[in-house]
């Protein structure tokens, strides 16, 4: 029985947003995009809404509103998502925080990166730069606050963690996450017909690089 019935609520002149109640937002953005086909809309999760974004000539009736919450309601909370891709991105383990994550965790380096790379990520929602996937799943035992003195330039590629989430930063940008290692794929690229390597929705795995 759902404690929080979700609600769709006007989000500027053109927008909606719904709280998803604890629902996985990628699976109910998955379902409004198939409910949405062939109508000029965006539709965008984030860790606990989704927002959509209407065409000019495409606002939602009331009827599409109520519909929207139907589908919401009919996921369920840990509800697994099946449109996804699987991505493996090949990471270098030399971290500039790699050792001081092990000594705050009570792990050994070498347990740091067993734990990451043994871990099967789920692409929760985007955010902050393009590109820039949260990474959910993240064992409790690496779950750390964000640095008390966040950099304030940290290199692209660079595959960090804060609190539940991972994520690789998509290009060379101020941050507060513990860095781990880095890779040397291109996370978004706007010359790619999909610019983002990895979108909500997918599984993220990561391997040492060769």
């Amino acid at each position: 029985m759902d404690i929080v019935t979700p609600v769709v609520v006007p989000y500027g002149p053109d927008s909606f947003m719904i709280d998803t109640a604890g629902r996985r937002t990628d699976v109910v953005a998955d379902r409004w995009r198939a409910a949405l086909a062939g109508r000029d809309m965006d539709v965008v999760p984030a860790a606990e809404t989704v927002l959509v974004r209407c065409g000019h000539e495409d606002l939602l009736t009331t009827g599409d509103r109520e519909m929207l919450v139907q589908l919401a309601r009919e996921v369920a909370p840990g509800e697994e998502a099946h449109t996804g891709r699987t991505v493996t991105i090949p990471v270098v383990y030399d971290g500039d925080d790699l050792a001081d994550v092990a000594r705050r965790c009570g792990m050994s380096v070498d347990a740091v990166v067993a734990a990451h790379t043994s871990t099967e990520f789920r692409a929760a929602f985007c955010g902050f730069a393009p590109g820039f996937a949260y990474l959910v799943g993240l064992p409790a035992a690496l779950h750390l606050p964000r640095r008390d003195s966040p950099r304030t330039a940290v290199p692209a590629g660079s595959v960090a963690i804060a609190a539940e989430y991972s994520a690789v930063y998509p290009r060379s940008s101020p941050g507060g996450w513990h860095l781990l290692g880095r890779t040397e794929c291109a996370m978004f690229d706007v010359a790619r017909d999909s610019p983002a390597i990895v979108v909500p929705g997918d599984t993220v795995r990561f391997v040492h690089a060769t």
